[in-house]
């Protein structure tokens, strides 16, 4: 079966609260100046907001420029965070500020194609240590089908670990419709594989 390797309601990468916490503490001595704060900062989180915008910008081959602009619009607004959430949520809400506006950009000039390559997402968005499926069945190539709030939520809080308060902070949604946009999109993807599951069984 491969129904198994699909994320259980703890994210797919452990992440304790005092990492959260060392995270918060490195962006608020960041604000006051400490560069070696910074490059903290930055590398702790970098591999989260690549992952991120790579799931949801309209060019996946822009994630790194996504990933660096997030960057510079948070340090140029470190002086505004005062920790009061954490610095890792704070920083996933400038991400999709970001992702949004890429859209928006994208949407005034013209397009050769208006269909996504999402293989090509699914290679450059695919950590190495997530466990895959059977017969080349990726959970990436599977989240395309959900339609993007419940792909976000999804993303947010089973594959980037963030508690469903934080995911509905990033989000600017109730705790509540992250709750149930998770649990659709776990149905469906549950359905997928199943699906999946069964078609290899009659190959076979």
């Amino acid at each position: 079966m491969i129904t198994s390797a699909l994320p259980t309601s703890r994210a797919a990468y452990d992440r304790s609260a005092s990492a959260d916490e060392s995270i918060t503490a490195w962006a608020l001595a960041a604000r006051g100046g400490d560069p070696e704060a910074v490059e903290r900062f930055v590398r702790a989180l970098h591999r989260d907001v690549v992952r991120y915008v790579a799931h949801f910008s309209a060019d996946p081959q822009a994630a790194d420029d996504l990933a660096q602009d997030t960057f510079l619009r948070a340090l140029g607004s470190l002086h505004r965070f005062e920790g009061r959430s954490s610095a890792r949520a704070w920083l996933m809400a400038i991400a999709r500020r970001a992702v949004i506006d890429s859209f928006r950009h994208a949407a005034a000039r013209p397009r050769l194609s208006d269909i996504p390559d999402w293989q090509l997402a699914v290679e450059l968005a695919q950590p190495c240590d997530l466990p895959g499926f059977d017969d080349g069945i990726a959970l990436l190539d599977l989240l395309a089908v959900l339609p993007d709030e419940r792909r976000e939520a999804f993303v947010l809080t089973q594959l980037m670990g963030l508690p469903y308060a934080e995911a509905a902070e990033v989000s600017g949604c109730p705790i509540g419709t992250v709750r149930s946009r998770v649990a659709r999109a776990r149905a469906t993807l549950i359905g997928l594989l199943a699906e999946a599951d069964a078609s290899a069984a009659l190959a076979a």
